[in-house]
């Protein structure tokens, strides 16, 4: 079995093309890495609010929050923000 050309694995059409979309391939998986590490350190914070929260006698959800949130993703990204948003609050509400 060969090894696939930079010019096969990128789908483009010259080798000049194929260099600009790896570089720019390395770049997304560096900044995936980046969103990666942030959503993991929001996951812990939220963590933290929830666990205040409950052992004050309060909700682990505040829906009103949420729903700040939302209207937050939405303003920033359009009407994919909010499913974006709907995503994360899920991941950092915990098991519920």
């Amino acid at each position: 079995m060969t090894a696939m050309t930079q010019t096969e694995k990128t789908g483009a059409r010259t080798d000049e093309a194929a260099t600009l979309i790896g570089d720019a391939r390395e770049r997304i998986d560096a900044l995936d890495d980046r969103i990666i590490g942030l959503i993991q350190e929001r996951m812990a914070v939220s963590a933290v609010i929830q666990e205040a929260r409950i052992s004050s006698g309060g909700r682990r959800v505040n829906l009103a929050r949420e729903m700040e949130v939302l209207a937050h993703y939405r303003d920033a990204l359009g009407k994919p923000g909010t499913s974006l948003a709907m995503t994360l609050l899920e991941l950092c509400r915990g098991r519920v």
